[in-house]
């Protein structure tokens, strides 16, 4: 096997030979799958259900505002004022993700990937706690309070899941594993539809139920996670705990020889080598990450930006001018939610195939083309009423397209593209563009909205146009790539002159290389593995 690094083996295995053979099919273990699963459980799901459990009860949460702001003040509320609780009741979920943004980047530094998750259900519950109880304690504020702090946990889990999934995953299946942050996400905005219907919880008596399920998806996450290894990358190129790390890919494997894994990462700790946990400024200084980083930038905001509040809008016109009574249509917006699961299943299932740039790119491309049929349709649906129903169609199969590939590619990517020092200050950038932009549409969308009515759909695919561009010209593939491959893919996207400066930097680093000593890493198995540089 030639790399960079000549090595010996001491003391090997005899089944382990000197030039592995990496294997064209990687099996999901048990342990993978749980990790996965419990992981998204308690946090991806937690965000995806937290965007819809406040659209059912919002008729009786102000009732509710209106009810204690009379008892507290004699007089009715204005209804300029109730809105603006409810404003900023929703909003403020957006200030809290900002919040757990910033956060996540030390945490996941000292804590580890595993443990942040787990102490970020605190979060969860006492969120869960505050808006369960609000009613009881006749306290609006203890709703926006909750709403804040529930945003916190989002923030910092839209971070460290990623992150989390991406280093204990196999390069082979790591699309489709990331992808099971979109799937549960999707989960989690149809379970919340679902809880919200008049027959469950959807009723002025029991609305507050609706806040306190959150408990539940942090109680699982809590009993199975702590039973699974940490991220073996953190364990061995930061806390430089060899047997632990190997340890944790045999776990997550399901295999007892994982030599060529742990070489695989000591490559990059070999390039990395007297390199500490980079900082966002250190990161942005950095040259050779800039397309990089200014990926992420684009790809999170065109993740909010895109139109999907837009949809969510319109839904209920679309559904009442199709003719469906107002009884139906929460039962009808069932199918959006399960139309979201499908197409994100789907691309998990298939973007080890196809790749992540086709599935990004094209679910950009399809969103431009039923935004500007949807836009139409909704400017002539006086005109003839079977305009209704293809508008129904567009609002599936702009919801689809979205969850093929923007709705869930963007967290993939992030992870994909840093190498282990620079993720989490990666994953902050990607969470502060991500929660902004989010603030940002809930701010303007009902100025464009008022402003140009159904053409505002045309916004968003100019949006979509400029990210899809964007993309088509400066991505490549990350399928199957280290994240020192990607780099090099990135690398001849740039101009002549720094194309010249990276290779003066490799030549550099390459002879300095040759002069630095041999060091060895002991395996938990007894062999010892000696690197000659």
């Amino acid at each position: 096997m030639e790399n960079n690094c000549t090595e010996t083996k001491e003391k090997s295995n005899p089944e382990v030979q000197d030039n592995p053979v990496v294997k064209t099919k990687v099996d999901w273990s048990a342990s993978l799958m749980v990790a996965a699963l419990a992981g998204a459980f308690g946090s991806s799901f937690l965000y995806g259900y937290n965007l819809s459990v406040v659209n059912a009860p919002a008729v009786f949460i102000k009732e509710f505002y209106n009810e204690t702001w009379e008892r507290r003040y004699r007089q009715p509320i204005t209804k300029e004022s109730v809105t603006l609780l409810w404003t900023i009741s929703v909003s403020v979920f957006a200030i809290g993700g900002l919040v757990g943004a910033l956060v996540v980047t030390p945490a996941v530094k000292y804590f580890g990937r595993k443990r942040t998750l787990l102490l970020n259900n605190v979060f969860a519950v006492v969120a869960a706690l505050l808006m369960a109880f609000s009613r009881l304690a006749g306290s609006p504020e203890m709703i926006i309070l909750g709403r804040f702090v529930m945003g916190i946990d989002g923030g910092i889990s839209l971070s460290a899941l990623p992150m989390y999934l991406s280093e204990i995953s196999p390069k082979q299946i790591r699309g489709s594993l990331g992808q099971i942050t979109a799937i549960l996400i999707c989960v989690g905005v149809f379970t919340g539809q679902v809880l919200g219907l008049p027959e469950i919880f959807g009723k002025e008596s029991l609305w507050p139920f609706l806040f306190g399920m959150i408990v539940v998806p942090s109680a699982i996450q809590v009993v199975i996670l702590p039973f699974l290894p940490e991220s073996p990358r953190y364990l061995l190129l930061e806390k430089h705990d060899a047997k632990a790390a190997e340890k944790a890919f045999q776990t997550f494997l399901g295999k007892s020889d994982v030599s060529y894994e742990v070489e695989e990462v000591l490559e990059e700790s070999r390039v990395q080598r007297n390199v500490k946990v980079a900082s966002i400024v250190q990161l942005l200084r950095d040259s050779s990450k800039r397309w990089q980083v200014l990926t992420v930038v684009v790809t999170m905001a065109c993740y909010q930006l895109c139109g999907l509040n837009a949809i969510w809008f319109y839904t209920n016109d679309i559904f009442r001018g199709a003719g469906l009574s107002p009884e139906m249509i929460p039962y009808v917006t069932l199918s959006t939610g399960g139309i979201e699961i499908l197409a994100a299943v789907f691309s998990g299932l298939v973007i080890e195939r196809l790749g992540r740039r086709p599935l990004l790119i094209g679910g950009f491309g399809l969103m431009i083309l039923f935004f500007i049929i949807l836009t139409v349709c909704m400017t002539l649906q006086n005109q003839a009423s079977w305009l209704s129903y293809l508008s129904i169609f567009c609002i599936l199969a702009i919801i689809a397209s979205f969850c093929i590939g923007p709705g869930g590619i963007p967290f993939v990517l992030t992870g994909e593209f840093f190498p282990q020092s620079q993720r989490p200050a990666a994953f902050m950038i990607a969470g502060i563009i991500n929660w902004l932009s989010n603030f940002a549409v809930g701010i303007l969308f009902p100025y464009i909205q008022s402003g140009l009515q159904t053409y505002c759909f045309l916004v968003f695919a100019a949006v979509c146009l400029a990210g899809a561009t964007y993309l088509f010209f400066v991505l490549p593939e990350t399928k199957n790539k280290t994240p020192l491959e990607i780099n090099q893919a990135f690398a001849k996207k740039k101009a002549p002159s720094e194309v010249r400066e990276m290779d003066q930097f490799t030549a550099t680093r390459k002879s300095s290389e040759e002069r630095e000593p041999p060091f060895s890493l002991t395996m938990g198995n007894g062999d010892t593995k000696v690197q000659k540089c």
